[in-house]
């Protein structure tokens, strides 16, 4: 099997991490795996399968060398300044922030969903937010078979979301102490606000999440709503969906329709309580659904409840699933 040159660039955060562990837990065949992160993190030293490979920074000349993939988790002003500098190199670029994604000369890649758009790239491919990556992994499907007129998200977001900082104000507030990420203190507590407020009233993950659907889904007029929310769980986001078709349904058939998705989980027996859970899904790269019900206030409407650790496919899984996409159907 040829094996690949692999840059990740923000090695030693959350999502940096996750990376090297979901590499090694896949095999994925590299030759020569670079490290970089900023210049304070430089020198540190990460063990991957037994060797230890010293972090270096980033920087305008890192990509002078072969590289083939770049996995980019270290925030969307970091991927503006040095995700196209990879990518003049000859790089294939698979970035995790919020940079790129609504670029229209970008592709925002769920490989269960869209996986086609990946082969369009120049260069540059977007993985979307954690929240949507869940959400349309079920929604797919669905939409092909009964036309999706309108969605309405309500999410549940894990303080890992906000990275380091937010798991340290939730662990620290179940101690007593002031939050020194959230505005408000976020143990014992929700938070219905995520990045910042909009002239609408809408946050930015809240617009995030409805435009990246319709790109996503190629419905640039879709009717889509959310509301989300930061809520005390370290691990693993949770949305309630509520969706309606244009067309008609059969509760029996969409069961068996989304028991057919590539990488989701049903988990809906309410006889004995199963149903998916944040404590559940920690760890692991599908998604789960569940409380798969009909929507009795409209005619052709149902609601799910969508749960999956978002540091997983909410990030580093989704984006080193679109690199093996590529390496599958010969595009790096």
């Amino acid at each position: 099997m040829k094996k690949y040159n692999v840059a990740v660039v923000g090695a030693t955060g959350l999502v940096g991490q996750t990376f090297l562990k979901v590499l090694e837990e896949r095999d994925f065949p590299i030759e020569n795996l670079y490290l970089m992160a900023s210049a304070r993190s430089a020198g540190k030293i990460i063990n991957y399968r037994g060797k230890d490979i010293v972090v270096e920074e980033l920087n305008e000349s890192a990509f002078d060398k072969k590289i083939d993939i770049a996995l980019f988790s270290a925030g969307g002003d970091i991927s503006k300044k040095f995700s196209p500098i990879a990518a003049s190199k000859g790089v294939v670029v698979i970035d995790n922030s919020s940079a790129f994604r609504m670029d229209d000369n970008v592709p925002l890649v769920v490989p269960e969903v869209n996986p086609e758009a990946a082969f369009n790239h120049k260069g540059i491919i977007a993985n979307p937010n954690c929240s949507t990556i869940q959400s349309l992994v079920p929604l797919r499907v669905l939409d092909d078979k009964y036309e999706i007129k309108r969605i309405v998200y309500s999410t549940y977001q894990a303080v890992s979301g906000s990275g380091l900082a937010g798991i340290k104000d939730l662990e620290n507030g179940l101690k007593g102490e002031a939050p020194t990420n959230y505005p408000h203190a976020i143990a014992n507590n929700c938070l219905p606000h995520i990045d910042v407020f909009l002239d609408n009233g809408y946050t930015k993950e809240e617009e995030k999440m409805i435009k990246e659907t319709r790109k996503i889904l190629g419905k640039p007029n879709l009717k889509v709503t959310a509301t989300c929310v930061r809520v005390p769980v370290f691990e693993s986001h949770s949305v309630s969906m509520n969706i309606e078709f244009a067309k008609e349904i059969d509760m029996v058939q969409i069961r068996k329709d989304l028991e057919g998705v590539e990488g989701l989980v049903v988990q809906d027996d309410l006889a004995n309580k199963v149903y998916p859970m944040p404590i559940n899904a920690a760890g692991k790269n599908e998604v789960f659904v569940g409380r798969i019900r009909r929507d009795e206030s409209v005619d052709n409407g149902i609601n799910l409840w969508v749960v999956a650790d978002n540091i997983r496919k909410g990030a580093a899984t989704n984006t080193i699933q679109i690199a093996e996409l590529l390496i599958r159907n010969n595009k790096i």
